[in-house]
C-alpha cells in the first residue's frame, strides 16, 4: 500500500505513561483491538471505533510497516457490568430473540461485517471468536493458579490483585478502594480474597447455574465460561505473541476490561503485555451520551434511511481526533455529505495528473503524529484551496485516500459517467459488450463514433470511463 521510499517513525501517545512513544516500523507491528460483543446492533459510536483504528492500520501500512491486525469478537463471558455482574449478554439476547446462541452471534456478525463494509474499512487479518479459543483461556487461567495469583471458590475462579505488583497502573485508581470492595468489583461471592478480584472463570452454580454455554474443564467435575477479561488475553497471544505493540479500545474500558488484561496476562505469561496503548473517546448525540431509551443510539442503517452515505458518515467521524469526544448531530453529518459531494463533483471531468509531493509529505506528517486524521483532512482541504492545477489535486487527494478511505477515485468515476447523456452511455455499453465478445474492431468503431461525438472513452484498472472533450 505504501508509495514512500523509507520507512520512518510514528509518534503514538500512550495511555500509560501519558508520553508519546516513536513506533519502530522496521520491525513487524501487532496491532489488537477489543471488538464487539455480538447480542445486539453495533451503533455509531461502535463504528467510530473501527473508523478510527482502519486510519491507523491504513496509515501504518501506508508507510510501510508490517502490520499484523487483530480484533476480536466476543460472543460469551460479557456480563451485563463490566465489573463481574449481572446476567451474560448473550443468555440475555437469546431470551429477548427467542433464537440459540449461535444464532444471536451469525446474525448481528453478519449485519455488523455489513456496516463495516459499507464504511470502507480494511478487514482485520484475523477476527478470532471467543467460544473458539476456550482451550486458550484455560491454559493461561492454569498458568495463573500455578504462579498463585489465582484461587478458586465454589463459583467461580479470580485474580488476586493484590499479588499483581502496580495493579493501577494504566487506570490509577485508588488500589485501597479496590482491595476493601469501595471500588468496582463484584462481591456477591463471599469468598473471595478482595471485593475487587476480577473472575477468570465462572462454574455453572450459584448465579450462574442455568448458563447457557459451558465447558468441561480441569478445574472442577462441573462446567464452567470464562471471564471476559481472559478472552482477549488468550487470543491477543495466540495471534500475535507475549508482547503485543499497540492495543486498541475505546476509554471505557481503561479502569476494568483492560486493567484487568495487563494483570493476568503480565503475570501469566511473565512479560510486559502491550508497549502502547490506545483508547478512542466517545461519540456524543446533541451532546449527550447516546440512549436507546432517548432514541439516540443510532445505527448506521438509520444514517442510511434519511439518504446519507456511510461514507459521510466517515467523513464526519475523520474531523475529530480519535482522543477526542465528538459530537454527532444531524447538522454535522449534513455538512459533513456536502463537504464530500463537492470535493467529488469538482473533479468529474478531471483527468488523474500528479501528486504533489509537498502536499502529501504535509497530509503524512499530520498521520504521524499520533494519527491527526483533522489535522491530515485539513492539508486536504488546502492543497484544493492551492494554485496546483486541478489534475494534480485529483491525483494528490486519490494518494491521500488510500489513507482517509473516503473511495474518492471510484465516486469520481462514478459522477463522471453519471454525467454522460444517455445516447452516450448506450454506446458505452455496446462497446463493454463488444470487447467483452472480444470483438475489437466493433470496439474501436464505437470508441470513435464516441469520440465525434464529443467524448473521451479510456480504459482504466477501474473500467471504462468516459469523459468531456
Amino acid at each position: 500500500m505504501s508509495s514512500l521510499a523509507t520507512i520512518e517513525g510514528m509518534k503514538i501517545l500512550d495511555t500509560l505513561t501519558k508520553e508519546k512513544k516513536i513506533l519502530d516500523m522496521s520491525k513487524p507491528i501487532s496491532f489488537y483491538q477489543c471488538g464487539p460483543t455480538m447480542y445486539w446492533n453495533q451503533h455509531i459510536g461502535n463504528m467510530k471505533s473501527v473508523v478510527m483504528a482502519d486510519i491507523m492500520i491504513r496509515s501504518l501500512k501506508y508507510l510501510g510497516a508490517d502490520v499484523t491486525f487483530v480484533r476480536n469478537y466476543t460472543d460469551v463471558g460479557h456480563l451485563s457490568s463490566d465489573g463481574d455482574t449481572g446476567e451474560d449478554k448473550m443468555e440475555k439476547a437469546v431470551k429477548r430473540d427467542e433464537k440459540s446462541a449461535e444464532e444471536i452471534f451469525q446474525l448481528y456478525k453478519a449485519q455488523y461485517v455489513s456496516d463495516i463494509e459499507k464504511l470502507n474499512t480494511l478487514a482485520p487479518d484475523v477476527s478470532p471468536r471467543a467460544t473458539e479459543h476456550v482451550d486458550e483461556m484455560i491454559e493461561l487461567i492454569e498458568m495463573l493458579l500455578e504462579k498463585n495469583f489465582a484461587y478458586q471458590t465454589e463459583h467461580a475462579i479470580y485474580f488476586d490483585i493484590s499479588q499483581k505488583d502496580n495493579y493501577t497502573k494504566l487506570s490509577h485508581q485508588d488500589m485501597d478502594k479496590l482491595l476493601s470492595g469501595t471500588g468496582h468489583g463484584d462481591v456477591q461471592d463471599t469468598n473471595k480474597n478482595n471485593p475487587g478480584d476480577f473472575s477468570l472463570w465462572f462454574f455453572k452454580s450459584g448465579a450462574h447455574e442455568n448458563a447457557l454455554q459451558t465447558w468441561k474443564n480441569p478445574f472442577s467435575e462441573k462446567e464452567g465460561f470464562p471471564g471476559w477479561h481472559i478472552e482477549c488475553s488468550a487470543m491477543a497471544h495466540k495471534y500475535l505473541g507475549t508482547s503485543i505493540d499497540i492495543h486498541m479500545g475505546g476509554i471505557e474500558h481503561i479502569p476494568i476490561h483492560h486493567t484487568n488484561e495487563i494483570a493476568q496476562s503480565e503475570s501469566g505469561y511473565g512479560s510486559p503485555f502491550v508497549d502502547i496503548w490506545v483508547h478512542n473517546e466517545h461519540l456524543l448525540v446533541d451532546n449527550k451520551k447516546m440512549s436507546k431509551s432517548e432514541g439516540t443510539s443510532f445505527l448506521l442503517s438509520d444514517i442510511e434511511k434519511k439518504g446519507y452515505s456511510p461514507l459521510d458518515l466517515r467523513y464526519l467521524f475523520l474531523q475529530a481526533h480519535y482522543r477526542s469526544k465528538q459530537n454527532f448531530t444531524w447538522d454535522a453529518l449534513e455538512a459533513a455529505k456536502n463537504a464530500r459531494k463537492s470535493i467529488i463533483n469538482r473533479f468529474s471531468d478531471t483527468e488523474k495528473g500528479s501528486v504533489s509531493e509537498s502536499f502529501k509529505t504535509n497530509f503524512v506528517d499530520s498521520l504521524r503524529d499520533d494519527f491527526n486524521s483533522p489535522k491530515a483532512l485539513g492539508v486536504v482541504h488546502e492543497m484544493l484551496s492551492s494554485n496546483i492545477s486541478d489534475e494534480d489535486k485529483l491525483a494528490t487527494l486519490i494518494e491521500c485516500d488510500m489513507i482517509l478511505g473516503l473511495d474518492i477515485e471510484r465516486s469520481v468515476l462514478e459522477i463522471s459517467n453519471t454525467s454522460i447523456p444517455d445516447p452516450i452511455q448506450d454506446l458505452a455499453v455496446k462497446r463493454i459488450e463488444a470487447r467483452n465478445a472480444k470483438d475489437w474492431s466493433l470496439s474501436d468503431k464505437i470508441r470513435d463514433e464516441i469520440q465525434e461525438l464529443g467524448y473521451i472513452v479510456k480504459d482504466t484498472d477501474q473500467g471504462q470511463t468516459i469523459s468531456k472533450k
